[in-house]
């Protein structure tokens, strides 16, 4: 089955290369759409006859996911980001083959584990998969994603829809106890208003068996049998760091969502951020966007409001007073010369967003929203909890 799959991805890259290379050819203004190409299919089949191989919903799905690109460069490019035009893709670059019809999968459960199941894929044939939960029957399933990772490994992503996600506490009932802000940092990984410090990972290890790797594939035939076995032991020691990662953002953003019922965390602009500063390597091990885009898709599984706030000045202004106050990175103390108010300079700054994000929740709401109830004047010890104390083994991202 492997072997078969990987040959329809590989022409699904091709029938991707040959829309995109029709779509730069033709005028500007009289470009096709998808439904054009959609249309076109035909006659490249025709053509090309190795085109009919794989499944044809599958081949329109990757020509639908060009057009999905395409708009999403010219939105970069209406926000004033310079942008440039799709890539042709080569031999192994092209991984995956998705579909979104149920009638192009089917499920057989006849094997006494809802987990280990038989799963047949149009025009790949059937293959066994073993699921971290239950897989569900092919009628419920939204959409099936087909993948080769670098390692060499398959994987399938099965997407279902559930509908009894909690509602979300009213506002007006949330004790100011049930609300917190978080400060994403560096020298720790998140620093809540409750004076709760966590640790970054500490991946060392894991970069120092990275770079060996990678050096050891420098010193290998580009192509050579050597070469692609090595080639999958550098993917191997990225994938470890990405999962690493991956798992302890998971564990953490849970463990908020489930504590608090009202969430104010920083909206960050990461990109520009890589791109100025000199810890741009430990931002990028951080995955903000990521940790943000979990902690709100957990926040609706479980109920709680997460607001973004806008993160100018919360490091710079006083929490009691509202004074700004420049400091450069390495001063770790707010110190404000006008009220005097002295604190850890990270603890200050989560006051500040929380502060900001409870008025934010609370304009127009009536008195007894949180916004109208001051922040506790009692700042408990700092406490600071070890990441290997979050990242636990076993878990599913493991």
């Amino acid at each position: 089955m492997a072997s078969e799959a990987w040959r329809h991805i590989d022409i699904l890259r091709q029938i991707r290369n040959h829309a995109v290379r029709d779509y730069y050819q033709t005028a500007s203004g009289q470009r096709p759409s998808d439904y054009d190409q959609h249309d076109r299919l035909t006659e490249w089949t025709d053509r090309w006859p190795t085109f009919a191989d794989p499944s044809q919903h599958a081949a329109q799905q990757a020509i639908s996911q060009i057009h999905d690109d395409i708009e999403t460069l010219q939105e970069r490019r209406d926000e004033g980001y310079n942008t440039g035009r799709l890539n042709w893709q080569g031999t192994g670059e092209f991984r995956s083959v998705s579909y979104n019809q149920p009638r192009r999968w089917n499920v057989d459960h006849n094997t006494g584990d809802d987990r280990l199941v038989r799963f047949r894929l149009e025009k790949i044939g059937w293959f066994k998969l073993r699921a971290e939960r239950a897989v569900p029957p092919a009628e419920a399933i939204d959409e099936v994603v087909l993948k080769k990772e670098p390692t060499g490994e398959w994987f399938v992503s099965l997407v279902t829809t559930v509908e009894d996600t909690p509602e979300k506490p009213p506002l007006s009932e949330i004790e100011p106890g049930n609300c917190v802000g978080i400060d994403l940092g560096i020298t720790s990984y998140i620093h809540t208003s409750e004076n709760l410090s966590v640790d970054t990972l500490e991946l060392s290890d894991e970069y120092d068996r990275y770079a060996r790797e990678q050096r050891k594939l420098a010193r290998k035939k580009h192509g050579s049998a050597k070469w692609e076995n090595q080639r999958q032991n550098v993917a191997k020691a990225k994938r470890e760091i990405k999962r690493k990662v991956l798992d302890y953002q998971h564990k953490l953003t849970t463990w908020v969502v489930t504590k608090y019922d009202v969430v104010a965390v920083e909206d960050l602009d990461v990109k520009p951020m890589l791109e100025t500063s000199q810890n741009a390597k430990n931002k990028q091990d951080a995955a903000w966007t990521r940790f943000l885009d979990l902690l709100e898709y957990k926040a609706d599984l479980h109920g709680t409001h997460i607001v973004l706030v806008e993160p100018e000045g919360t490091t710079k202004e006083c929490a009691v007073c509202g004074v700004e106050t420049v400091k450069p990175i390495w001063v770790r103390e707010h110190s404000c010369p006008a009220c005097g108010h002295t604190e850890d300079r990270d603890l200050n700054a989560t006051k500040n967003i929380l502060s900001r994000g409870l008025q934010q929740i609370g304009a127009g709401r009536s008195e007894s929203t949180p916004v109208q109830t001051a922040l506790p004047t009692f700042t408990p010890q700092r406490e600071v909890v070890d990441a290997k104390r979050v990242v636990e083994a076993g878990s599913p991202g493991a």
